[in-house]
């Protein structure tokens, strides 16, 4: 109890200063601040034709040509099938193929190499991350992550907050529905084994920034359990200190199946355990399973796979190319 207590109390000193909203970082005090530090805007997209040109052109119109705060936008095309590619081309992004960065390297797939390629292919000294099918973007999702890193150079890493609500199948969006993950099995892993994280009010949420060489230094995992890792390698490698959270409002996207959700909290699960083991925090004679069986509506059985991989950090593969 005492341990937690302390935890607690670690958490209350950190969320004040380290917590802010998006209106408290105006354009006219970061483009000042910016300097000559340059801004990459990346969207990791997988079939998003319906939201990632009009996410774009507000990037472009806001943040490049009315105040240039962003130096280039790059859309991941992570495999799609549809428009996605043409439609962030049309709208001035950078469009890579997830596949055409790094091609020396076995592919993997899932949201995390999308990332990860992504930082690879960016050029910018700090690094922005937005999901590419939100639904009611604003500008001040990007102004709002980079006003501490900006203002504050002991800030290392930025986390978005904000509400999630469901949007039903009426249209209808209700308060408080979404991030049904992140209450069920994130925020009771935080809890339990990293409390200093707890303050994290949307700790999978898929918008944040960093500063591309801290970046550089953690590993990505290639599925969902990304920003479930990189919060924890980050706690472990910069401290709390360096990291914190702005509050962007309200942030609508697509709601995924409830399969689909449980096969995310069991990438998210295994993502957990990979980092209890590597801090030395678990034993076991056997690692876990990562096979989860699944029932659907009509009572058919499906059993699929929930094991998550990683890329290493990408200074290390730098390293090794520079060795060779």
């Amino acid at each position: 109890m005492e341990t937690d207590l302390r935890a607690l109390a670690r958490v209350r000193e950190w969320y004040g200063p380290h917590s802010s909203t998006a209106m408290q970082w105006p354009l006219e005090a970061l483009l000042p601040a910016k300097g000559t530090t340059t801004v990459s805007v990346v969207l990791p997209a997988r079939d998003e034709e319906s939201t990632v040109g009009d996410i774009v052109t507000v990037i472009r119109r806001d943040l490049v040509e009315r105040t240039p705060l962003v130096d280039e936008i790059i859309v991941v095309d992570s495999n799609s099938t549809d428009a996605t590619a043409v439609r962030a081309a049309a709208a001035g992004a950078r469009v890579v193929a997830q596949g055409a960065v790094l091609p020396q390297l076995p592919p993997l797939t899932g949201k995390g190499e999308a990332l990860w390629k992504g930082l690879a292919a960016a050029r910018g000294d700090i690094i922005v991350f937005v999901d590419a099918d939100l639904r009611n973007f604003g500008s001040h999702f990007v102004s709002g992550l980079l006003g501490p890193l900006l203002m504050n150079r002991n800030i290392q890493f930025v986390k978005a907050a904000y509400e999630r609500p469901f949007i039903g199948e009426d249209g209808v969006a209700r308060r408080g529905g979404g991030g049904r993950v992140t209450e069920l099995v994130a925020r009771p892993l935080l809890n339990m084994f990293w409390p200093e994280l707890s303050g994290f009010a949307q700790p999978l949420g898929g918008e944040y920034a960093a500063r591309r060489e801290i970046l550089e230094q953690v590993p990505f995992v290639t599925e969902y359990g990304v920003e479930f890792g990189l919060l924890v390698d980050l706690l472990h490698l910069v401290g709390l200190d360096a990291m914190a959270q702005v509050d962007l409002g309200s942030r609508t996207h697509s709601h995924q199946s409830v399969a689909a959700l449980g096969r995310m909290a069991g990438q998210i699960m295994a993502t957990a355990w990979s980092r209890l083991e590597r801090q030395g925090r678990v034993l076991t004679s056997e690692p876990p399973s990562h096979s989860l069986l699944q029932f659907g509506l009509d009572g058919d059985a499906e059993l699929v796979d929930v094991a998550v991989a990683e890329r290493p950090p990408l200074a290390s593969l730098v390293l090794e190319e520079d060795v060779a």
